[in-house]
């Protein structure tokens, strides 16, 4: 059996249905979601993305993934709390505060979304990066906030994205730098035609036949294995698989699907993954392999196998992550409409700040923290 699109005519009824409380809540929802991350931007970015950097890029990171992991987290509390879609976790337990590599499938458009309700699990939401297709930075206002979260950006051409990946990621080289980094080797989601096209090219090429999903590109994950390796704690190989059927954003956006998400986690050393492209290659090749067997599997079964290696997440701690969201979104709308001239001046230019920098894609060199760091380095040379 395959997992496979299903045709408008077979399509299965959506696992709740899209009455107008649904369509009501989730307007509702996506307009807290907007109001809160355009706030959060505006006013919080020029301190901690812009000033803070000038003097460390390590304590600017740490800063922003503090204040956006508080934003970040209003998306697991929606697909689970608010959609209550069950999300079930299998395979191997994840330790929280790693710096990690992390490779999954892409069956549908929403899927690294919901690689968040782990990373919020292990306190690593605000560290975690994707690799993504650069259309995507130009959405208004997410597009700020992943440009700010430093997402990469691809062109899907490797001439292009080859230097872009190796010039971002020489700056995340530092242990101390909290890091999930989030790669789709796929490069595009899962449909009939794109397997069949991917199928084809492995029985031309004698690389594995795959059903449930397609053969990775090997270039973009060898680059950032090589890159950050040495400062990495381990490689997990995520596998994504949904009940009822694949879900959109606005599926998501409306709570009317997916009725179950299914992650399994293998955890794999980095002493198990070889050094060479060529045989790092072949391996990722071996996974997605793996994979494809354990979709096999899991249309067969149900589920995955070794389920319930994560806890439910805590209503309570979603909640009081909504409040202060909330609060803190709350006291600086009131100070918009309700301060001096100054302070409309300040939202205007963060704006036009943040939109500028998010196109033209440029962060601010720490000037100062580079000009401390030779002097210590002076003194140390002196010193001997």
């Amino acid at each position: 059996m395959e997992l496979q699109e299903t045709p408008a005519s077979a399509k299965k009824s959506k696992h709740f249905p899209l009455t107008p409380f649904r369509i009501i809540r989730g307007v509702i929802c996506l307009s807290v979601l907007l109001s809160t991350a355009f706030v959060f931007l505006i006013y919080f970015v020029p301190v901690a993305a812009v000033l803070l950097r000038l003097f460390s890029t390590l304590y600017s990171r740490k800063v922003i993934a503090l204040l956006f992991g508080l934003w970040l987290g209003l998306w697991p509390f929606l697909f689970e709390k608010v959609n209550e879609t069950t999300v079930v976790f299998s395979g191997d337990k994840v330790p929280p505060r790693e710096r990690v590599l992390l490779i999954a499938n892409h069956r549908t458009e929403v899927d690294w979304m919901y690689v968040w309700n782990l990373a919020y699990r292990k306190g690593c939401l605000g560290h975690i990066k994707y690799l993504l297709k650069k259309s995507l930075m130009k959405l208004p206002v997410f597009g700020w906030g992943f440009f700010v979260l430093e997402f990469i950006p691809l062109e899907r051409d490797w001439v292009v994205d080859e230097p872009v990946i190796k010039e971002t990621l020489s700056t995340f080289t530092n242990p101390q730098d909290p890091l999930w980094l989030t790669v789709f080797p796929e490069g595009t989601d899962y449909s009939d035609e794109k397997c069949k096209a991917s199928q084809k090219f492995a029985s031309q090429n004698g690389l594995p036949v795959l059903k449930n999903v397609l053969l990775p590109k090997t270039k973009g994950f060898y680059a950032c294995l090589e890159i950050l390796r040495s400062s990495l704690d381990a490689v997990y190989d995520v596998t994504i698989a949904y009940k009822n059927q694949l879900p959109t954003f606005l599926d998501n956006a409306f709570g009317v699907d997916p009725s179950e998400v299914h992650i399994h986690v293998r955890r794999v050393p980095l002493d198990k993954i070889p050094e060479s492209e060529k045989e790092v290659s072949k391996w990722l090749m071996e996974t997605f392999d793996f994979k494809d067997r354990l979709l096999f599997d899991f249309i067969a079964d149900g589920h995955f196998p070794n389920e319930g290696t994560e806890e439910e997440l805590s209503t309570a701690k979603c909640l009081a992550n909504l409040v202060l969201v909330m609060a803190i979104t709350g006291i600086f709308i009131f100070f918009t409409f309700y301060s001096s001239i100054w302070g409309k001046i300040y939202v205007l230019s963060s704006c036009i700040y943040i939109a500028s920098a998010a196109y033209f894609n440029y962060r601010p060199y720490p000037v100062f923290g580079s000009v401390n760091e030779k002097l210590n380095k002076i003194l140390r040379m002196k010193s001997h």
